[in-house]
């Protein structure tokens, strides 16, 4: 047996380990990270440090310099909170499409400018302008956005469990059903509403007006082109059911029917 015969029969073997990484079904991958439990491993333990230091910072246990406040501290543990869950979500409820891009870290120059955007716009006010981070109201308010947005994103994966994917599915597969009930009863992407007032809620937990317009500007047109793409591939899959579906449960994004 070569080595490449070798190596593609260890990787079929591995498909099936209780750790795997290697998805077991087809999934597009960028291939920027080491797929392997070693490196979720590391990951995880890596967002959990920095979701500690973020709630230490957000409950007070940490206050020596001026930049940590409970916004930020709140901003912190609720960006690590969110990549952690995606994969833990994705690892317990389907496990088939579970790799090392489930962490959503992977995702893309604008996702990590806009987060680097954020923090610069909180720290550069709270510097020069504090007064303008006072609205302790606001804050509260994207708190509860951010808690909302993150409990939809995780019951929608949850329920639709192998019939969710962090890609686009444009061929059905005999496993695909349409997912109704449960949160899809009364949002048709749950998923994308969620992450859509998570990051809204972010922005009013720093209480960033700046970054606040250009989430919703940004966020919008991505979900709006998105859903309609991934519309197209459902109404192929599943016909009339959807139509009649979609027709009666909006996606409670505005401006989005």
């Amino acid at each position: 047996m070569s080595d490449l015969e070798e190596r593609l029969r260890q990787r079929e073997q591995l498909r099936h380990h209780a750790l795997a990484t290697v998805p077991s079904v087809d999934v597009r991958m960028a291939g920027n990270l080491p797929n392997t439990p070693l490196a979720a491993a590391i990951i995880a333990f890596l967002l959990g440090s920095v979701f500690c230091f973020g709630l230490a910072i957000f409950l007070g246990q940490i206050s020596l310099y001026w930049w940590t406040t409970y916004q930020l501290g709140f901003f912190i543990a609720a960006w690590s909170a969110f990549h952690f869950g995606e994969f833990a979500v994705t690892a317990g409820w389907n496990l088939e499409k579970c790799s090392i891009e489930s962490f959503l870290l992977d995702n893309g120059s604008m996702y990590h400018i806009a987060n680097s955007s954020a923090i610069l716009e909180y720290l550069v006010t709270l510097y020069f302008v504090p007064y303008f981070k006072t609205r302790f109201w606001v804050s509260v308010v994207g708190m509860v956005m951010v808690l909302i947005g993150q409990f939809m994103r995780s019951t929608a994966m949850i329920h639709a469990s192998t019939n969710f994917s962090h890609t686009l599915a444009f061929k059905k597969l005999d496993r695909h059903q349409l997912v109704t009930d449960g949160i899809y009863a009364w949002c048709r992407h749950p998923s994308y509403a969620g992450f859509f007032y998570w990051a809204l809620g972010t922005q009013l937990v720093l209480q960033n007006p700046l970054c606040f317009v250009l989430y919703f500007i940004l966020l919008w047109r991505f979900f709006s082109a998105r859903t309609k793409t991934e519309e197209r591939a459902l109404i192929k899959f599943f016909g009339d059911d959807y139509v009649r579906y979609s027709n009666s449960v909006g996606t409670m994004i505005p401006f989005i029917p």
